[in-house]
């Protein structure tokens, strides 16, 4: 293909370089992605032919600089393949997967370069750098290091085969996770066994089934953790067994879309590709280069709070149960598929809060303007302004323009709300352009989400659930949208893992916070906020049920050590009995609270990018408590302690050592006693 029939080897013309995807067909992908390859091949051979010696010009900038249409077409195909995955964009991702990592190890292996780089290195505390310039320098070397530059060429090549390999089970593991997960939508004949569910929860469901041609019928679709929401409010218990007993068996029912043996290959392949790098397991090998250090800090921490978690868990159930005996005509025992109903019940019975009521003043539309973004304008001094010019790479998908306090641009930001069959499973964001002085480009970031879609001319009202989502999800898009770094390496959320949802806990804390909430929390039809008494209940209500919310997390977090725990030679025969394992091992074997993820549906190990790592949303909550501590300590939501944040933290991305910035926004070390308050672990 040439310049004039691609729209992906040229630089967009649309405003902040937002890709053409009017103009995009699937079939410009790969052959853009080939001459991406090529290209930046071609200039990191430039660099390595310079006959004289290294500097940070021909060197360290000259890397930074290569690869921008490769980063181009990279980020442009991965938002659709991720939100919009049709089976063309699957076939080109399955066949792309292995080229993809053969391209990142011919870079990240390279010999030449990495000797010019190990030169600089050494050369660190001699040379006229800046501190951005300086950490670059330390950071490829570093993760040039990790990644097996240094092994002899033998040992390259079988890496680079353990990474072919691992690049296309992980897309299967995908694809299979999203056929499955579709083809478990549960179906109802029958309304009454969706009793307890609200009129636009009916609305959805109905929808979703007219679309998948099972008019007179609803379906409710499957998120990605364990369970669904509306476990809370269906009356039926037959209706909370068929959807848990769904959501749980997803990609482990012997069917083609079964994920066992996939990721018992995976983890194999992890351990073997650890040992090979010099590392007794990938858990060692990931945590190397994150801010815990080791997989037994990780460990230390994870038994600790599970201690705590179990016996408040213990101590939960044992109301609910008290409340089935006592209120149910044919009392049962509580069962996993029980939990969030008996829950919701007891936290009616204790605090006068039905929390599927709530949606009444959560109207998305609300939420989004006069809750998110009213409170980014408060903090940053941000306005936003909908382009609806601007086509995204989906219909549902909403286009804003971002300006500062100023009226100067700052970005774009893409709201992608809904839930789809082509979408996969949870919420995430991720950079469309990331931004960089270098390059010269300004930030262009998505934020997905998963809510059910309404019928038309309905309103869109979201769970108090789906409300912390957008909030938790938009703190990313700050990250993004805030970088000021010069060196792409560094832009946005180029962080370490453990470190990347700091910044979007954080921005939940706005929530409930007087001044957003009594903006946004107004009911749909009325337009009356939510009641003063009723607001003092739910703050009430913060720590309610933790036991629970916890223990689910550290089981996910837990069993994902263990899959990485692996050293080379050891396989999992059997994946239920390697989970229950596990899962006895740290105490959180309870059959009523089970893993937030199974291995089977563990995306985010698998498929994404947090294996061994899953840990680090409660190592990053640790952060996150003691910042929600600071900002009630000087004053909360100020356009000062906005910025203080935003300069000292959220702008500085990758380019500066996490825990340096947090001291230095924070004045200290992070302590852990407002994360143990917030969880109900403090005593």
């Amino acid at each position: 293909m040439t310049v004039e029939t691609n729209p992906l080897l040229l630089p967009s013309a649309l405003p902040y370089h937002l890709p053409d995807y009017a103009a995009i067909r699937p079939e410009h992908y790969l052959p853009a992605f080939r001459l991406g390859f090529e290209e930046q091949l071609a200039e990191i051979r430039r660099i390595t032919m310079v006959r004289s010696m290294p500097t940070f010009e021909n060197t360290m900038e000259a890397l930074e600089q290569s690869g921008a249409l490769l980063d181009r077409v990279s980020h442009a195909f991965y938002t659709v393949s991720s939100a919009d995955a049709t089976s063309e964009i699957q076939e080109i991702d399955e066949e792309l997967a292995p080229l993809m990592a053969a391209h990142q190890d011919a870079i990240l292996l390279d010999s030449t370069l990495y000797w010019r780089i190990g030169r600089l290195f050494e050369q660190l505390k001699d040379l006229p750098l800046t501190a951005e310039q300086r950490r670059l320098v330390q950071r490829w070397h570093r993760e040039m290091t990790l990644a097996g530059a240094a092994l002899d060429d033998a040992a390259k090549a079988g890496l680079t085969d353990l990474n072919r390999r691992l690049s296309t089970l992980s897309t299967t593991f995908e694809k299979n996770l999203l056929a499955d997960t579709n083809d478990l939508a549960v179906v109802f004949d029958d309304p009454a066994e969706l009793d307890g569910l609200s009129t636009g929860e009916l609305s959805a469901a109905a929808r979703t089934a007219a679309e998948r041609g099972r008019e007179a019928r609803h379906v409710l679709t499957l998120p990605l953790f364990t369970g669904h929401p509306a476990l809370a409010s269906l009356t039926d218990r037959e209706s909370r067994r068929r959807v848990m007993a769904a959501s749980r068996s997803r990609g482990s029912r012997g069917n083609d879309h079964d994920n066992r043996a996939i990721l018992a290959e995976i983890a194999a392949l992890r351990a073997e590709r650890a040992a090979l790098l010099g590392y007794p397991t990938h858990a060692a090998a990931v945590t190397a280069d994150e801010t815990a250090g080791t997989p037994e800090a990780v460990e230390r921490m994870l038994r600790d709070l599970a201690v705590s978690a179990a016996r408040n868990v213990a101590a939960e159930r044992a109301a609910r149960q008290e409340l089935i005996d006592t209120t149910e005509a044919a009392p049962f025992p509580l069962e996993a598929h029980d939990w969030a109903f008996a829950t919701e019940r007891l936290r009616t019975a204790q605090y006068d809060i039905d929390t599927a009521a709530l949606r009444g003043w959560f109207e998305a539309e609300r939420v989004l303007h006069d809750g998110v973004f009213a409170a980014a304008g408060r903090l940053y001094g941000l306005t936003f302004a909908e382009r609806s010019d601007l086509v995204a790479y989906h219909p549902d998908a909403r286009v804003f323009e971002v300006f500062e306090e100023d009226g100067s641009a700052l970005g774009l930001y893409v709201l992608d709300l809904y839930t789809r069959d082509s979408k996969r499973g949870g919420a995430w964001m991720n950079p469309i352009v990331s931004q960089s002085a270098l390059r010269g480009t300004r930030p262009v970031v998505a934020n997905n989400l998963n809510v059910p879609k309404p019928g038309p001319g309905e309103p869109t009202l979201l769970t108090l659930d789906e409300v912390t989502t957008l909030f938790h999800e938009f703190g990313h898009a700050l990250h993004g949208l805030f970088s000021d770094v010069t060196y792409p390496h560094f832009s946005g959320t180029n962080v370490f893992r453990d470190f990347v949802e700091f910044p979007s806990q954080v921005n939940e804390m706005w929530i409930l916070w007087p001044e957003i909430l009594g903006s946004y929390a107004r009911h749909h039809e009325t337009g009356e906020p939510l009641p003063a008494d009723l607001v003092e209940r739910l703050r009430a209500t913060e720590a309610f049920d933790q036991g629970h919310a916890t223990a689910e997390y550290l089981a996910a977090a837990w069993l994902d050590q263990a899959l990485h725990a692996l050293h080379a030679g050891d396989t999992i025969d059997d994946v239920a009995a390697f989970e229950a394992a596990a899962l006895a091992d740290i105490g959180l074997d309870d059959p009523a609270v089970p893993t937030r993820y199974s291995s089977a549906y563990f995306a985010h190990v698998f498929s994404g990018g947090y294996s061994a790592g899953y840990y680090s949303y409660i190592w990053s909550e640790v952060l996150d408590a003691d910042t929600v501590e600071w900002f009630r300590e000087n004053g909360g939501l100020t356009r000062a302690n906005g910025e203080r944040f935003r300069r000292r933290l959220l702008g500085v991305g990758g380019s500066k050592d996490p825990l340096e910035a947090y001291r230095d926004f924070r004045g200290r070390a992070a302590e852990i006693a407002p994360l143990l308050k917030r969880r109900g672990l403090d005593t």
